[in-house]
């Protein structure tokens, strides 16, 4: 730490540089943990340096998603846990890239809180040092920033950024979709990192008991439930597209079924999902009844227990479980692709 980098007038008027030096030292370990072979820089600089393998690729193409983590944060500081959110804030980086079939190389963040604790935010980034791991991606950089007077204390908001690469020869193109392709499901781990709103006012958070176990979550409490981590499909995605052509993949975010999956269906086509193959997850059960909410609100909000569909051709099918299922992946089918107006049809 620089002895000279301390500023009395700036400590009064709410920000503790000091506090985010110290915060960049109890980082760094975790950092570590992510290091990949295409990492230039260390942590700490004024930007992040990675030189990318394109040996084998014709045509190098970068793909980037961003995204943060939503209102599932008052969920960790209702909680006071905060080692686990930062997955979710790779996750929705990362499972979006790897939609076009673009393997995640290096992620950002960007933190900004109302005061900076160094071991909560140190916390913060061990699980986003923790979701770089399972994205198999480095953690190149990021950002703390403290905001007094604009947050509490105590709050702060949490994003990132994800940059991948494709050869453009396999980006996957929906156009070869066709009737009679199949759509698998993903199974999601919960409620992921969407509709949070809804459940917090379902649920009315600040108020409730959140470490009670509930017998309708099989004994796990409602907290634990709702903090349970996004789930990063990067390396079960990327081995099926190593032995597959895949014809579409689809995130399951906020907007649930109805936004999300026919954002890979071509014109002219149409997911037909099956509501009774939706493996659905006891805590939208338990959503709909608390909050009398409707199955189409449901589909329509959140991901019902898929967290991502992909489709493949008929005969690709029975493979495409084999693989992913070796993955760790309880992949199953939900639907088909038919020949129709509307890009989605439940029924």
């Amino acid at each position: 730490m620089n002895e000279l980098s301390r500023s009395e007038s700036y400590a009064a008027a709410g920000v503790d540089i000091t506090a985010g030096y110290k915060a960049v030292e109890l980082m760094k370990k975790h950092i570590a943990r992510t290091v990949t072979p295409g990492v230039v820089s260390d942590i700490g600089g004024f930007g992040g340096l990675f030189e990318p393998d394109t040996e084998g690729m014709k045509q190098p193409v970068l793909v980037s998603g961003t995204d943060g983590v939503g209102t599932k944060l008052k969920i960790a500081m209702l909680l006071d846990k905060h080692d686990t959110i930062g997955i979710d804030c790779v996750a929705m980086c990362v499972n979006d890239v790897i939609c076009c079939g673009a393997k995640p190389l290096f992620f950002l963040d960007y933190i900004a809180c109302g005061k900076n604790f160094p071991e909560k935010i140190a916390s913060i980034v061990s699980g986003v040092a923790e979701g770089c791991v399972q994205a198999g991606c480095a953690l190149i950089g990021g950002e703390t920033a403290e905001h007094p007077g604009m947050m509490a204390q105590d709050d702060y908001d949490l994003a990132g950024y994800c940059t991948g690469i494709v050869d453009k020869e396999k980006i996957i193109d929906p156009q070869k979709m066709q009737a009679g392709d199949v759509v698998i499901a993903l199974p999601s781990s919960g409620v992921h990192s969407n509709g949070f709103s809804l459940v917090r006012k379902v649920f009315d958070v600040e108020n409730a008991d959140l470490k009670a176990p509930r017998e309708e979550l099989g004994g796990a409490s409602l907290g634990e439930t709702l903090l349970t981590p996004t789930k990063i499909y990067v390396k079960p995605v990327l081995r099926l597209l190593k032995e597959i052509a895949v014809r579409g993949i689809s995130h399951i975010t906020g907007g649930g079924f109805y936004e999300n999956i026919p954002r890979c269906i071509p014109d002219g086509l149409c997911a037909e999902i099956e509501k009774s193959a939706v493996r659905i997850l006891p805590i939208f059960g338990l959503i709909a009844k608390t909050g009398n909410i409707s199955e189409h609100d449901l589909f329509n909000t959140f991901n019902m227990g898929v967290g991502m569909s992909v489709v493949v051709a008929a005969q690709d099918a029975d493979r495409a479980l084999e693989i992913l299922r070796a993955e760790g992946e309880d992949a199953y089918v939900i639907g088909k692709i038919v020949a129709a107006d509307e890009k989605i049809r439940l029924i």
